[in-house]
């Protein structure tokens, strides 16, 4: 076993490669008897903005491990534990069809390349196109404002995270996120996102590492599909026994549904099933645009623009007591982009995009109030869908058409009137705009709350809550508004065989923990089956 060293400290300008000398003086050994060394975590230690560290986490290896750790004794160095690399034992039962995994997101990838390195051929489903011809058709949108309603910014290979700032941080703690990131930089990924304490790739590296992984499962003897549509499911039994692509029968008998949260029509045809759904709280708002150059000095102060600190970023939340609502900022970009993420006809909905060296002027994030069942009618598990769909339809009016999208200052948003004139901070949205009001597209609960996150977080943040910062609307698919029920062993409840995973079932809130739950459906499967033949 390796010994895993924490609480490493670096000075702002010390080299990333002095790192291996402190590690052996910590362990009071010759640098030189390290025979394996590997960086695990950095963090940067900016509580004190005068003073600012790098914090490091390692594993090395070396003679006589144990009897290091024992004589050191401290809380700092540890033998580590074995990881997870993807091994599990398989089970004993026939397969009498290939899997079949819908949906080509994060969920989707990792169940399918999990299955596909097991041995058991899995067939891959995509509504939208290959990234290469779905980036020439965002584009397109994003320029000419002809929407491909199946590939677009939510459809397609990679899923609704190839056009974000790639963000690989995530709340949980499971030691299958190790094996995620290592097939990340196997595929294309830069190895910082093995240490990083806030790994990102961007949306330019994201695009290359799907292809990289779709090549592999179809290396291991898998096979991918776009331009594929889930139409229908069939049940025989309590158990799937065939599906629709495109309306042609398709015999299954283990599919894993990773369809992403922005699956309507798919919402609605499972609903018609009687799958088993419910309706889970969400939260909408708006993008807010910043100068960069505005977060990275309260991050880092006189330091801000530091050869050695990247662009900043922030996480914030408030709750309000008046309306009963969290708000918080999510899915910060920093130097990115916002851009139009519309999937239906006559609507309009944004995100948050950034490429790898994050060197945009602005940065962006959403600021969002939570949805409950108390906000909305919830008699059906679609209802948070429907109250999406209504926000974004107005944002589309709002903004008068042709998928522009709506913009207003903050000053004027609190002040209650349209915007007639951009100020400091240019717009960065993808497609066009329009100065409007976009405070009609919110309830007006929501439209409070708001604003008393913004005003808490100008006391957090010195100038976040200036009037010429840019708000672009409206920001309604943070996460899934319903949860598809499932049982302890991951199948859908009264539906054998069938595996909904994923953000689109309300089982995961960003790319890995998405990664994570599709996994644990793939490994479902091989612990009960044999590898497919």
């Amino acid at each position: 076993m390796p010994i895993r060293i924490n609480n490493i400290i670096l000075g702002l300008d010390e080299e990333i490669e002095s790192v291996k000398g402190e590690t052996a003086k910590k362990l009071g050994i010759n640098e030189k008897n390290i025979s394996k060394f590997k960086i695990l975590r950095e963090s940067i230690d900016a509580r004190k903005k005068r003073d600012i560290k790098f914090n490091y986490t390692v594993e090395i290896e070396c003679e006589n491990q144990e009897y290091i750790v024992k004589k050191i004794n401290s809380s700092d160095i540890k033998l580590e534990e074995e990881r997870w690399d993807g091994t599990i034992s398989h089970g004993n039962q026939m397969l009498k069809e290939r899997p079949i995994v819908i949906g080509m997101g994060p969920a989707g990838l990792f169940s399918a390349l999990l299955l596909a390195e097991n041995g058991y051929r899995p067939i891959l489903i995509e509504r939208g196109e290959a990234v290469e011809e779905r980036d020439k058709k965002v584009k397109q949108f994003w320029k000419d404002k002809i929407l491909d309603m199946n590939s677009n910014v939510q459809f397609g290979e990679g899923g609704a995270g190839t056009y974000s700032d790639g963000k690989l941080t995530t709340r949980i703690k499971d030691n299958r996120c190790d094996y995620i990131l290592d097939r990340f930089y196997k595929f294309g990924a830069p190895e910082e996102i093995i240490y990083s304490g806030k790994p990102h790739i961007g949306t330019d590296i994201l695009k290359n590492i799907v292809v990289n992984m779709r090549k592999e499962i179809i290396r291991l003897g898998g096979e991918v599909r776009f331009s594929s549509i889930l139409t229908d499911i069939n049940i025989k039994d309590g158990k799937i026994s065939s599906i629709k692509i495109n309306d042609q029968l398709i015999s299954c008998e283990n599919l894993i549904l990773a369809i992403g949260h922005s699956s309507r029509d798919t919402y609605n045809m499972l609903m018609k099933k009687g799958l088993a759904m419910e309706f889970k709280p969400f939260a909408v708002g708006f993008r807010i645009e910043h100068p960069q150059r505005m977060i990275d000095e309260n991050q880092y102060g006189e330091f801000a623009g530091h050869k050695r600190l990247k662009a900043a970023d922030y996480k914030l939340t408030y709750t309000s007591k008046t309306y009963n609502k969290g708000v918080y900022s999510f899915c910060m970009c920093p130097g990115g982009v916002v851009v139009n993420a519309a999937s239906e006809e006559n609507a309009v909905a944004v995100n948050g995009m950034s490429y790898y060296k994050r060197d945009g002027i602005n940065a962006n994030s959403a600021i969002v109030a939570t949805i409950s069942s108390d906000d909305i009618d919830a008699k059906s598990p679609l209802s948070g869908m429907e109250f999406q769909r209504d926000m974004e339809r107005k944002a589309f009016k709002a903004a008068g058409g042709n998928y522009k999208a709506p913009v207003q200052l903050l000053g004027d948003f609190i002040e209650n009137r349209p915007s007639s004139k951009i100020k400091e901070i240019s717009p960065s949205i993808t497609s066009g705009y329009n100065l409007t009001d976009i405070s009609k597209c919110f309830p007006k609960n929501v439209k409070k709350a708001l604003e008393e996150g913004i005003n808490d977080f100008g006391r957090k943040i010195k100038g976040f809550d200036r009037y010429d910062a840019v708000l672009t609307g409206v920001e309604t698919r943070t996460s899934a508004p319903l949860r598809i029920i499932r049982k302890e062993n991951l199948e859908a409840l009264l539906l054998s065989g069938f595996y909904p995973c994923g953000e689109g079932a309300g089982y995961a809130g960003g790319i890995v923990s998405a990664a994570v739950d599709g996994i644990k459906c793939a490994e479902k499967i091989i612990i009960k089956y044999r590898p497919f033949v």
